[in-house]
């Protein structure tokens, strides 16, 4: 079963592109299926639906939540699935199989109001000029762009050079878009460039490390700011602004971009495309965000609702 997986996973990465987060994912989903088959004697050539249908019963028994069991079906699928294409099986066992869906939970978001007191608290957050610089470069970007926090950190520093009034990101799939970057983002990708040019060529001459090809360079094993570090640099932002950090994500600021977009009357598919959203109906779980806004607005402004 292992290799399996393993053909499956190369198969996902060379013909759809599939992102390493991605692909890590569907690697845990299919050898915790694999180890419940195993246990039972069993594997993916002899996995029948009730077999398929009994396993998501005792992850729902394990307590796991319908997003879950969802992502964990959806693996199964697309494994049985390729299995039926490469002929190591001559019927799609899962194809039948209705999952457990998706809640419908609004994207928790963040209001202009602590996105502005997370942009003046970045500047002074760090032990050095540079990081300071650094710290407010990612939220300018992040918050005018939207963009994902893995394309954030693995930015090449060749998008950034010329004072761009866009930066070119390459997305999920390896599908490439373009985004706007605003005025202040702009300037802080400048000071934080010219900074992070100096820092380098400093190291160059001085222990003759090789230049990163990255915006936002680390010693991490990929090269750059990690996703978790950056994480926790946005909790430990979030304290100092005195916003709580339990409301706070590189993926709540990407919520506010396109929150606040859309509240200033920003049409839903120029948002699709800046999100890099494939299908619009992603897009549009926006449009319930401010619904919920507009209702609370209605309750407590209206007189008779107040009233009542």
């Amino acid at each position: 079963m292992e290799r399996r997986i393993s053909a499956f996973l190369e198969a996902q990465a060379a013909e759809n592109g599939a992102a390493r987060n991605t692909l890590l994912a569907y690697g845990r989903d299919l050898m915790d299926f694999a180890d419940w088959l195993a246990h039972r004697k069993q594997d993916f050539d002899t996995a029948q639906q009730a077999d398929i249908e009994a396993y998501l019963v005792s992850c729902d028994a394990q307590g796991l939540s319908r997003a879950t069991r969802a992502r964990r079906l959806s693996a199964i699928r697309q494994l049985f699935r390729f299995g039926y294409e490469e002929s190591w099986r001559s019927d799609n066992p899962a194809i039948r199989i209705s999952g457990p869906g998706r809640a419908n939970r609004l994207p928790g978001t963040l209001s202009t109001d602590e996105v502005e007191a997370l942009l003046k608290a970045a500047p002074d957050h760090g032990r050095t000029e540079a990081d300071r610089l650094r710290n407010l470069c990612l939220i300018e970007i992040l918050y005018a762009t939207g963009m994902r926090v893995t394309e954030l950190v693995s930015l090449p520093v060749a998008a950034a050079r010329g004072d761009p009034r866009m930066l070119l990101v390459r997305g999920k799939g390896g599908k490439e878009r373009m985004v706007p970057l605003s005025a202040p983002a702009r300037a802080a990708l400048t000071a934080w460039l010219a900074q992070r040019d100096a820092d380098e060529e400093e190291a160059r001459t001085s222990r003759r490390t090789p230049p990163s090809r990255f915006l936002f360079p680390s010693d991490s094993a990929e090269g750059h700011l990690t996703r978790q570090a950056f994480h926790a640099l946005l909790k430990d932002i979030a304290v100092r602004a005195g916003v709580s950090p339990a409301r706070v994500s590189p993926h709540k600021l990407r919520h506010a971009f396109a929150t606040h977009l859309l509240a200033g009357g920003a049409d839903l598919r120029v948002i699709q495309t800046l999100l890099g959203h494939a299908d619009v109906s992603t897009t549009e779980i926006y449009t319930h965000v401010l619904d919920e806004r507009l209702k609370a607005l209605v309750l407590e402004h209206h007189p008779l609702a107040r009233d009542a």
